[in-house]
């Protein structure tokens, strides 16, 4: 009998080994991977829908009863002192000490423990209500890996994390975005063998039960109005190429900068102590910046772009650099968070910057750059960056621009650091 091949042995959901995967294979994937994009969805909206509760309650029902304005500097400071402690304690006592670091975490990283989970999703929900500037992308992308995982091993006991990770990360990205493409771009960047469309299958399936559930159910608020783009002049490609250079480059301070932060709040050895000196800082920066510069920032952006006109170029470009500054301390003092929704809006506000500086600079064509720019140099991931700043100002026109803006913009961030904190030992995935 000839020996069995790397095909024949191969697990069900295995598709790390052997030669581009046969329909056999693929077509149990199906609905594991359906109900994982599902649930993926179902997550976000749920752990969004409490701290959207939440902080209607911290920042309009309170204020109201008490007969103050919800965004007074002193109420800013107080809500994010009080978030900080309210997270320490709960990274504090919570089991697993609610997951790893988050200067040490990306996008998509291997399943934690379930016994985490109740922590995370209380310090996640914590700092979306109090104001924190880090989005819901990395915490609630690691809940639903974790769940994915521990579920999908008790159904299908042989397979591996690599099949639970792509589908949950796909799920919740399709979710986040509202279009199952940024998991497909994101997911295509990730190494891993046999043929791309065999590995990409069942995550894509996942991201697009994901996707439309969120629009079926929340709608997608992952656009923001700016004027039209009037078409394309020739001056156009020098501005693209300017203006996404100089995103990456403020972004990329930030990533130099991280690493600095992150090194300051290591040297207070209590976690409630360094959350509520993070809060503290939080707060002060939020009250020198005002209302916008607060929470994720995916809100702010789209008010941002409806009154961007009503602020100076100095005011515009104090909130980029302001909430880059408040997503780093964000990151280093221990909140739980992503770090995509808020460098949007720092790119958006830099955007709308230049455009008041210079009035000839169209603001579509200024944002979607900048976008590029800041993103590529914060998540270190084209095809997201690419992805994101088409979206956001979806304008088909721009997308030959967007192409020409990245390459300067990749020059300026490949081989430099990422903002990401490498962990001392790293974390088995649970049995």
């Amino acid at each position: 009998m000839a020996d069995a091949t790397p095909q024949d042995t191969a697990e069900p959901g295995d598709l790390t080994s052997g030669p581009p995967t046969p329909a056999t294979r693929l077509i149990p994937l199906i609905a594991p991977a359906i109900l994982t994009g599902i649930g993926a969805s179902l997550t976000l909206i749920a752990i969004s829908s409490v701290a959207g509760r939440l902080e209607n309650l911290l920042w309009e029902i309170i204020p109201d009863g008490l007969d103050i304005d919800g965004f007074n500097p002193w109420w800013i400071l107080l809500i994010l002192t009080v978030t900080g402690v309210a997270v320490g304690l709960t990274v504090w006592q919570a089991p697993g000490h609610a997951g790893p670091d988050p200067a040490t975490t990306g996008l998509v990283d291997p399943p934690v423990s379930p016994y985490v989970l109740p922590g995370l999703i209380v310090a996640t929900v914590l700092a979306l209500a109090g104001g924190v500037s880090l989005g819901p992308e990395n915490p609630i992308t690691m809940i639903n890996i974790a769940l994915a995982y521990w579920i999908g091993r008790r159904f299908l006991p042989s397979t591996g994390p690599v099949l639970w990770v792509g589908l949950a990360a796909a799920g919740t990205i399709g979710a986040l975005f509202g279009t199952p493409l940024a998991a497909a771009l994101i997911l295509s960047e990730m190494p891993g063998p046999g043929a791309l469309w065999d590995r990409l299958f069942a995550p894509l399936i996942s991201a697009v039960t994901g996707s439309v559930t969120t629009l079926l159910l929340v709608g997608n608020d992952f656009v923001i109005k700016v004027p039209g783009y009037p078409g394309t002049r020739t001056v156009d490609l020098f501005w693209a190429l300017l203006v996404g250079a100089v995103g990456a480059t403020i972004g990329l301070a930030a990533v130099y900068l991280f690493p600095l932060v992150y090194r300051a709040f290591q040297q207070i050895p209590h976690p409630v102590t360094m959350l509520t000196v993070g809060g503290l800082t939080l707060g002060a920066l939020g009250a020198l910046g005002g209302e916008l510069t607060l929470f994720k920032g995916l809100d702010q952006v789209k008010e941002l772009a409806l009154d961007y006109s009503h602020y100076g170029f100095w005011q515009l470009l104090g909130m980029a650099v302001l909430k880059l500054v408040a997503l780093v301390i964000a990151s280093c003092a221990g909140f739980r968070g992503g770090r995509i929704f808020p460098a949007v809006f720092a790119a958006a506000a830099l955007g709308f910057a230049v455009s008041a500086l210079i009035p000839s600079v169209p603001p579509a064509l200024s944002v979607s750059c900048a976008v590029l720019g800041v993103l590529l140099a914060v998540t270190r991931q084209g095809w997201l960056s690419l992805f994101t700043a088409a979206v956001i100002v979806p304008d088909l026109t721009l997308l030959p621009l967007l192409c020409v803006a990245a390459l300067p913009a990749w020059l300026i961030v490949t081989g430099r650091p990422e903002m990401l904190i490498e962990r001392a030992e790293p974390e088995a995935a649970p049995a």
